[in-house]
């Protein structure tokens, strides 16, 4: 299960390929807004000169950031820099650019709505699709979350882990392209929120077997309620960090 948000947060940058520190450089800087929605890039000998690559790179990259949404070329103009709305948001990178130019509560708050709009659909799905090594799989990832050693990045690994793993077990191929968007969900939450107390992991544990409890039992309703419930209690850790922050 990929896991670049969480990874990098922990781990820091990996060495890349040229193509890929081309493509994260230019998409990062235009979600910051370094290159401004309705500009055009630097010409491609200006980018060749900066990044150090050969024009078949640039071009491939290029190519990719369109793919994206990000960019548009115009003939005689240059590579233009798109509106927002057509940035594919379901993209893990421009979802991770986002994270690393800094993220607001509307924004943390839309991933939520989504969430809401899939997550208790996938669950009540696997309330009634789940085989048992699937459910078994779901049991030892929230028992994980009990362990005596557990950390809060630990913790956000298998959160992670979990949702992911109702999103494949509901064997619809759509439910498991809303992989990154759970992914930014969850580190968005991570990040601003106050590190649970041991209680803290304990209800985490607890809210998350009563999906299990739910999908064993194939009460779609009740996996439907359980989720939402999970997805609720996190919006509200987003809610109350921010409330946080605006009060100091």
């Amino acid at each position: 299960m990929r896991s670049r948000l969480l990874e990098a947060r922990k781990n820091g940058r990996k060495s890349r390929t040229s193509h890929a520190q081309v493509v994260d450089e230019l998409g990062k800087a235009i979600v910051s807004g370094a290159f401004p929605v309705g500009g055009i890039l630097p010409g491609d000998n200006d980018l060749l000169q900066r990044f150090k690559v050969s024009r078949t790179v640039l071009r491939e990259s290029m190519k990719t950031l369109a793919a994206k949404g990000l960019v548009v070329p115009r003939a005689r103009v240059g590579t233009k820099v798109t509106e927002r709305n057509q940035w594919n948001m379901f993209d893990s990178d421009v979802l991770t650019w986002h994270f690393e130019s800094g993220v607001d509560q509307e924004f943390l708050l839309h991933l939520y709505d989504i969430r809401l709009a899939f997550e208790p659909v996938a669950a009540a799905m696997v309330a009634e699709r789940a085989d048992a090594s699937e459910i078994e799989l779901l049991r030892e990832i929230v028992g994980e979350m009990t362990s005596e050693e557990i950390t809060t990045d630990s913790l956000a690994l298998i959160d992670l882990r979990f949702h992911l793993a109702i999103a494949e077990a509901s064997h619809n191929p759509f439910m498991r392209t809303l992989g990154s968007l759970i992914e930014a969900a969850l580190v968005g939450m991570f990040r601003i929120s106050t590190p649970p107390s041991k209680n803290g992991f304990a209800n985490i544990a607890d809210t998350h077997m009563r999906i299990v409890d739910a999908i064993v039992a194939g009460d779609v309703p009740a996996a439907r309620r359980a989720m939402e419930v999970v997805i609720l209690e996190g919006r509200d850790h987003v809610l109350e960090a921010f409330s946080a922050q605006e009060a100091h």
